[in-house]
């Protein structure tokens, strides 16, 4: 199924595909705060409808991950990164995503915080 998702100003606009089965609620410092609900999808499933460059990249701790951000409205939609067998990956938060009924998605909790 194809999903659609952007930002909270449009600036960062996506497709994703994929069957949204589940979602990850982490506890990290920095998903904690954002309040995402995390899916992840093979990168190759995520295809951006606006240039990258319109988009800012946050890393911190181990510089694993690229937590991508709108620098106008401050939402974050994905994230990027590899898998620990080295697949490129994205992290979709589906708060991001039109349409979808949350309530219906299955939530995961994963403790972040202590590794």
């Amino acid at each position: 199924m194809d999903y659609r998702g952007s930002c909270h100003c449009g600036r960062i606009a996506f497709e994703v595909e994929g069957t949204l089965a589940g979602a990850m609620a982490c506890n990290c410092s920095i998903c904690q705060r954002k309040g995402a609900l995390m899916w992840f999808v093979p990168r190759s499933s995520l295809r951006l409808l606006t240039p990258e460059a319109d988009t800012s990249s946050y890393t911190f701790n181990k510089h694993v991950i690229q937590h991508r951000f709108c620098p106008v409205c401050g939402m974050h939609p994905y994230g990027e990164g590899t898998d620990p067998k080295g697949n490129a990956m994205a992290a979709i938060n589906i708060r991001c995503l039109e349409d979808v009924d949350l309530a219906s998605v299955p939530v995961t909790n994963y403790d972040g915080r202590s590794h």
